[in-house]
């Protein structure tokens, strides 16, 4: 019974985000908006309909890491070779100067005010390799919601998966040397290459019998039922392997996901592919909406009243990092201008990747420095959501700037 209810109120509180994005899409704001509120409204820091006895639920955790393999595809149907190879060693270079170049700049920034109050060097170093990653289903959402492109478009969607990949590389660094000055254990070094390419290996596995039944003439509901199947055998894939074989880490699902559907989409022909991701647009919708509501239930709003200097700090410098780092890559490798100006505005949105990162650092930190783990935890706490509201309005900026927010065709329009 009680089971029950939580459900009905689960999905109560769906209902009301979709409208918050209806209220915000009729003002000029991005709908995305409107679901992160709803979700720290009606989350356990707000009202309490979706507590945390649900966020913590393992059947609610199973159904978002459902949701985070499904809408993994609007990234993967973009990872097209015949359409990124153009960008080729610039798209990697500029991901590699927006995201070292945040980890230097906030690092560099906190490296001061941790000296001058007593705090170990190396905390700064942590406050870095939070803030280099991307959340990239803020940005993503946009993209969908007000049917984007162009190159500031084409060049985001395959950089949020490599940012993810950078991401981890450097947490995981930056972690086992915190452990190497503390007493806390860390994620050996050898699991960085298994964080990056398990999630991958496990997408392939399923997105190759996907792409061979796909390849046959498309069929609106065949097609359909692949792609489910597809998901919940990798969702399925990836529990397991989280469960039993890599435990202790939380693996990527959302770049299972891309694996899973770059895999067929390399697969097929482009004409199909787009029927494809047309006739998948419902459920990727659905997923979007669940995983961003998500997103912002666990983060406590009243922390924007007492945000202090640390707050300020690193939302400043996490911006500079990534707006200056993207357009010096970009530029530095004659990317269109466009991409170059605006492209990090887009990269802006954090908080649910931010969070993740915090919680892995500050495992290690608080087993023998509770009291920095506090002040790491509160200043990125207070950040995901300040941050978060900014972000999102900038990312839409940074879209229409550019030029690219404009109208999608159907693939049965002309």
């Amino acid at each position: 019974m009680e089971i029950c209810l939580l459900s009905l109120r689960w999905c109560a509180v769906l209902v009301a985000a979709f409208y918050f994005g209806k209220l915000m899409s009729r003002i000029k704001m991005p709908a995305i908006l409107g679901w992160l509120i709803a979700g720290m409204l009606f989350g356990p820091f707000g009202f309490g309909m979706l507590p945390q006895n649900v966020l913590d639920n393992p059947v609610y955790k199973i159904i978002i890491t459902w949701m985070q393999c499904a809408f993994g595809l609007m990234l993967g149907t973009e990872l097209v070779w015949s359409r990124i190879h153009q960008y080729g060693w610039a798209l990697i270079i500029t991901t590699l100067t927006q995201s070292l170049g945040t980890f230097l700049i906030v690092s560099c920034a906190f490296a001061i005010p941790m000296m001058m109050a007593g705090y170990p060097i190396w905390l700064a170093l942590a406050f870095g390799s939070i803030a280099l990653a991307t959340a990239p289903a803020p940005a993503l959402s946009i993209v969908r919601e007000f049917h984007t492109d162009g190159p500031v478009t084409e060049t985001l969607l395959p950089m949020a998966v490599l940012d993810d990949v950078v991401g981890i590389v450097v947490l995981f660094s930056v972690d086992s040397f915190i452990a190497s000055k503390v007493s806390g254990g860390a994620v050996p070094l050898y699991m960085i290459p298994v964080m990056i390419f398990l999630p991958i290996a496990i997408g392939v596995l399923t997105g190759l019998p996907a792409g061979y039944v796909l390849k046959k003439k498309p069929v609106k509901g065949k097609t359909i039922a692949v792609l489910l199947s597809g998901i919940t055998a990798t969702a399925v894939i990836g529990l397991f392997f989280n469960s039993f074989v890599v435990k202790g880490i939380t693996l990527n699902y959302m770049l299972m996901g891309v694996s899973f559907s770059a895999v067929f989409s390399n697969m097929i022909p482009p004409r199909q592919l787009d029927y494809t991701t047309y006739w998948f647009n419902p459920v990727l919708n659905v997923s979007l909406l669940i995983s961003i509501v998500d997103l912002g239930a666990p983060l406590d709003y009243h922390l924007m009243i007492g945000a202090g200097l640390y707050t300020f700090i690193y939302i400043v410098s996490r911006a500079c990092g990534k707006y200056f780092g993207a357009r010096f890559g970009a530029k530095a490798t004659h990317m269109p201008l466009t991409v170059q100006k605006y492209l990090g505005l887009t990269l802006l949105p954090h908080s649910g990747v931010s969070l993740v990162f915090t919680g892995i650092l500050c495992a290690v930190i608080a087993a023998s420095r509770p009291e920095l783990a506090a002040v790491v935890k509160g200043t990125i706490a207070a950040a995901a959501v300040i941050n978060e509201i900014i972000a999102v309005i900038a990312a839409k900026k940074g879209f229409q700037f550019s030029g690219e927010i404009g109208r999608q065709m159907s693939p049965g329009e002309s």
